[in-house]
């Protein structure tokens, strides 16, 4: 498998091998990460990688195209099947670029839209004065309950009533609970707005029905093809058909070039595996490990956001350890142990976000891994064992031995030599 770049870049390969063995000997809780079948790799590792198709299937502006068509278009009707969606364009780079090409598609600059507080569990692109959705729109951001941590569907939409947005966008990156896209379709067609749901962290869950399903009750739907979804890294935009047009626009030739068609098969790939029963248990268990890591958590003393989950991730508060602005090292002191998480901002942090005062993690990479709910208690442990400690080498390097005792027990890419 990796015979030639051995001889071309060796320097390259041990990095890979490095890499491996990270993956392999800790434990991935970054509720973006997940690790892709051995088939969306090869998929991904293809002549693909060699082609330019700017365009659309039948309407390229390159030869040669025949064979990248079919790939294509078996990527769009899988992810029609998947989702239940009238139009998709499965073309964008990666979840951001998507984001914006909605943006381009159905707003004009220095448009009014709303869209969900970074530090309450929003994302970048959901008006960030430091991103593009901040700088060219105005965003009205809406925040969660100070004491409850949860969203609001009337106090949401007091405030469309008042700022009268072209737009609302819905969807989350650190938010543990439910969202309830029929509700923010409600307010929505109350004050005449286009409803976006941004469902990049929850689209496995979406698509087996262990979260609602935002299509129905959406003008445009984005997601990201990897987190739950255990697709490439990419992501693809679906809407209604009297939008596809706009859509299919602001992707190309309004933003990109020519797709990555490498990319393309391996999201076909992606989308007919979450197309199987087998995928439904999968997603069930992350939700199952979820909630048993949350516990996990609570029990060794640890606050939550919102005090649980209902989906795949959940978020540590540190505050009642007296570990305001801690995030960063606490972050490091865990990926010391081999356990790999992010810092995160809780709601109405008050630090700033480069060292915030959360931990954010999540179950689909462990989960992929073969893990369960005896697995989440060990975990659990662990994880509070360094946060009490993380100034103490030896607790961490105690951690970091159970932690590689159980990995060991659950290989991945079994066979896969370069991992060893």
């Amino acid at each position: 498998m990796m015979d030639d770049i051995s001889k071309t870049d060796p320097e390259i390969l041990e990095l890979v091998k490095k890499e491996g063995i990270r993956i392999r000997n800790g434990v991935e809780l970054i509720p973006s990460e997940n690790f892709v079948s051995k088939a969306v790799l090869q998929a991904y590792a293809t002549f693909y990688t060699n082609k330019y198709s700017e365009g659309y299937p039948g309407k390229r502006y390159y030869g040669g195209n025949q064979f990248v068509d079919m790939v294509e278009n078996l990527a769009i009707e899988r992810a029609k099947k998947l989702f239940g969606t009238e139009h998709v364009n499965v073309q964008p780079y990666s979840g951001s670029p998507a984001n914006q090409a909605v943006f381009f598609a159905l707003l004009n600059v220095g448009d009014i839209f709303m869209g969900f507080d970074l530090s309450a569990g929003g994302h970048l692109t959901h008006g960030s004065p430091v991103n593009f959705s901040g700088k060219q729109y105005k965003c009205v951001p809406y925040n969660v309950n100070r004491e409850t941590e949860l969203l609001e569907y009337d106090v949401i939409m007091k405030q469309a009533k008042e700022c009268k947005p072209k737009m609302i966008l819905s969807g989350l990156t650190a938010y543990p609970r439910k969202i309830d896209f029929e509700a923010f379709k409600e307010i929505c067609d109350e004050v005449g707005a286009y409803h976006f749901a941004d469902i990049a962290h929850i689209a496995g869950l979406c698509a087996t029905g262990l979260h609602q399903n935002p299509v129905p009750y959406c003008d445009v739907v984005t997601t990201t093809t990897h987190k739950t979804l255990r697709g490439p890294r990419g992501a693809i935009i679906m809407c209604k058909e009297k939008h596809a047009q706009a859509i299919d626009k602001a992707v190309f030739p309004g933003l990109q070039g020519g797709p990555h068609d490498h990319v393309t098969a391996a999201k076909a790939v992606a989308f007919k595996e979450a197309l199987q029963p087998s995928y439904k248990k999968y997603c069930e268990q992350i939700v199952k490990n979820a909630k048993a890591l949350a516990g996990s958590l609570m029990d060794n003393g640890l606050e939550l956001v919102t005090g649980g989950t209902d989906n795949h991730l959940m978020v540590i508060k540190l505050v009642n350890k007296g570990l305001t602005g801690k995030g960063k090292e606490i972050q490091n002191a865990l990926g010391e142990a081999e356990i790999y998480v992010n810092k995160n901002s809780i709601p109405y942090e008050p630090n700033t976000p480069f060292n915030p005062s959360g931990i954010r993690l999540g179950t689909p990479a462990i989960t992929t891994r073969g893990m369960k709910e005896s697995e989440m208690k060990v975990i659990g442990e662990s994880i509070a064992k360094v946060i009490d400690n993380y100034t103490d080498k030896a607790i961490i390097e105690k951690a970091k031995n159970d932690i590689l005792e159980l990995c060991n027990d659950f290989p991945l890419y079994p066979g896969m030599e370069v991992l060893r």
